[in-house]
């Protein structure tokens, strides 16, 4: 990918979250970056364009870290624990605004994040949850398939804002809440000593 473009997609994608994308005109944008619109217009065809590719752009960045969190972590507990810190951190300063943007009025993108979550996401879910009960620190009595499900389906109830409304409850704190009872929904008992031990006050 061209370095201009790159640089275009990850600044508009600072903006489009702090602001959310629907207010955020083309002329804005090109204020924001310091850039004519004919320099935007080189390498996205409209805002739909460079909406779209921010997104494919976005996921691809947050598969890498997934598999990487997956290939360096110790244990089950530990790798869902990474993941989760990289999701705080790339979307918890995020206008919340944005996703109803994107399902309202960009529906492509919208589709994209969909297929990701149901079809990545949940077999991330799922892989996690069986090499818990090989490691010993899982519940053998869970259902992987239904544990999976209400995983990526919690996150998308907690990314609507209708249940947990923005800025009165902030992404960070909700979400850091819902894997501290996920986890310890599934650990067993030495999965509930390793995390103590291991990761203590954080996940009090």
């Amino acid at each position: 990918m061209e370095e201009k473009k790159l640089e275009i997609m990850e600044r508009a994608s600072a903006v489009y979250m702090k602001y959310g994308i629907k207010s955020v005109t083309m002329d804005d944008l090109s204020r924001e970056l310091g850039m004519s619109k004919k320099t935007v217009y080189k390498y996205f065809k409209d805002k739909t364009d460079l909406v779209n590719s921010i997104i494919q752009y976005k996921l691809e960045m947050d598969m890498a870290l997934c598999l990487n969190c997956r290939q360096k972590s110790e244990n089950a507990i530990d790798d869902l624990i990474s993941v989760s810190r990289q999701v705080i951190e790339n979307i918890g300063h995020i206008n919340l605004a944005v996703f109803y943007d994107l399902k309202r009025f960009y529906p492509e993108a919208w589709q994209t994040m969909q297929d990701y979550k149901w079809g990545f996401v949940l077999n991330m879910t799922r892989e996690n949850i069986a090499r818990g009960k090989r490691e010993g620190i899982y519940r053998e009595d869970l259902d992987n398939e239904v544990v999976a499900r209400i995983y990526v389906g919690i996150t998308d109830i907690i990314l609507n804002g209708d249940v947990f409304p923005w800025p009165e409850f902030k992404f960070e704190n909700v979400f850091r809440e819902f894997i501290n009872f996920q986890i310890k929904g599934m650990a067993n008992e030495k999965g509930i000593k390793y995390l103590q031990k291991t990761f203590g006050n954080e996940m009090d």
